[in-house]
């Protein structure tokens, strides 16, 4: 009867002692890191205020418009200031494209962040590639 109750004791001891080393092993470390991973800064590059005449269908209205750009790295912001001349020709093209109604509904200025990231994100003369843009962002938008 003293073997079995030994036995019993020692094989319960030797399963408790291969579960804890077995849960603290190079695994378990893996699955919770200390500290989570930073994350990386947002590179913003505002421009200056744009303001640009809308042709509608029956008059002409004012839009002042005030643009920041959000970029993926720095070489993209680099880009962007190098090249602020041909940037601001693009955007004022763009911008005065735009039909007053349209462009003042939630559509409208959701399409011309779409335009806008496609024309600024094209290469500027000689660059193979052009900047990476994530985010085109009003800080003002007015129509009078």
């Amino acid at each position: 009867m003293l073997a079995i109750i030994l036995i019993v004791v020692a094989s319960v001891g030797a399963t408790l002692f291969l579960y804890d080393k077995i849960g603290s092993g190079p695994a378990s470390t893996e699955a919770t890191p200390d500290k989570p991973a930073p994350l990386p800064t947002p590179i913003f590059t505002p421009l200056e205020p744009f303001t640009v005449t809308l042709r509608g269908d029956s008059s002409s209205r004012i839009l002042y418009v005030a643009v920041t750009l959000r970029v993926a790295d720095e070489d993209s912001r680099r880009m962007i200031v190098n090249y602020m001349p041909e940037v601001r020709d693009r955007i004022l093209r763009k911008l005065s494209e735009q039909k007053p109604d349209y462009v003042q509904t939630a559509q409208g200025r959701a399409a011309l962040v779409q335009v806008l990231t496609k024309d600024l994100e094209a290469p500027y003369s000689p660059q193979p590639r052009g900047p990476l843009i994530n985010g085109v962002l009003f800080t003002a938008f007015v129509i009078q």
